[in-house]
């Protein structure tokens, strides 16, 4: 995303880059440590968020034909789940499913559950669902099953610059 933040390779990991990152683009946000939990509902109560307020970040991977994946980083509010379908659509796709777990860990160099909705690699494209705007304030697990990052919607946007795409289906 921006040279100033290490590579992938370096030994950094992803909670430490986002926080340069965010430190780096001026953005407005705080740090919660809290018990080991990667499961939307569950942390919300953690945390003592609303549900809709936490943003969940799924690998999902895209098929065109049999020759060609592709995967993208898919994110909705904590009380919605992904419409594959809509994601399928959004690249043109004849599959789409949810990345098998080491294909998503690798992209993401996270553990499930601890995915931020902010991509560190060019393979994987954000997407967000409008619906988080619904949210002056959204948390999400930041690279770390024990450490959240609340912050504002508004900074989120201006810095991960996702493709807004309708792919939420409210649960």
């Amino acid at each position: 995303m921006n040279p100033s933040i290490p590579h992938p390779e370096s030994p950094i990991n992803i909670h430490e880059r986002l926080r340069a990152l965010l430190d780096q683009e001026g953005a407005t946000y705080r740090v919660m440590e809290h018990e080991a939990e990667g499961r939307t509902e569950f942390i919300a109560r953690i945390r003592g968020n609303r549900i809709e307020q936490a943003i969940k970040s799924i690998v999902v991977m895209v098929r065109f034909g049999k020759k060609e994946t592709r995967y993208c980083l898919a994110n909705v509010p904590g009380d919605c789940r992904i419409d594959l379908n809509a994601v399928r659509d959004h690249f043109g796709g004849t599959k789409s499913a949810f990345a098998p777990r080491e294909k998503a860990e690798a992209l993401t160099g996270c553990v499930i559950g601890s995915i931020p909705p902010f991509s560190f690699n060019e393979q994987l494209p954000v997407l967000a669902d409008p619906l988080i705007k619904e949210n002056e304030e959204v948390v999400f697990n930041a690279g770390s099953l024990e450490k959240s990052i609340f912050m504002k919607m508004e900074d989120y946007v201006r810095i991960v610059k996702p493709q807004m795409v309708k792919i939420a289906l409210r649960e």
